[in-house]
């Protein structure tokens, strides 16, 4: 129930970046739920890969270099998700930084509840 929760409340995190940054666009519940798992999916997976090999240039940027992993993983995701659209790697890399800020809010509402 969960994990079904939190897949519903980081589609609707998608639907509200599309409305405050320009050049992120998602058409709907449907492609902000695909969006959703499929971000999460190429996270769990090439994201962690990058994130390894990347330690370094974390640990130099204080962990913004890890925002640009997800704004990469964004601008991927919009690539596959038909409805779900990034048109270059600022608004993927600005959706990074507000999607992460909403996760954590996220994470604190599922964390209570």
């Amino acid at each position: 129930m969960r994990l079904l929760l939190q897949w519903l409340l980081s589609a609707l995190a998608l639907l509200l970046v599309s409305h405050f940054v320009p050049g992120f666009h998602v058409n709907g519940l449907l492609p902000a739920l695909i969006a959703a798992v499929v971000i999460g999916l190429l996270n769990a997976t090439l994201g962690l890969f990058l994130k390894i090999i990347t330690i370094p240039f974390s640990i130099i940027t204080l962990g913004i270099f890890l925002l640009v992993i997800n704004g990469i993983m964004i601008l991927l995701a919009s690539t596959v998700v038909p409805g779900f659209h990034v048109s270059g790697f600022g608004p993927a890399f600005w959706g990074a930084v507000v999607l992460a800020l909403l996760g954590m809010l996220i994470r604190a509402i599922v964390k209570d509840s």
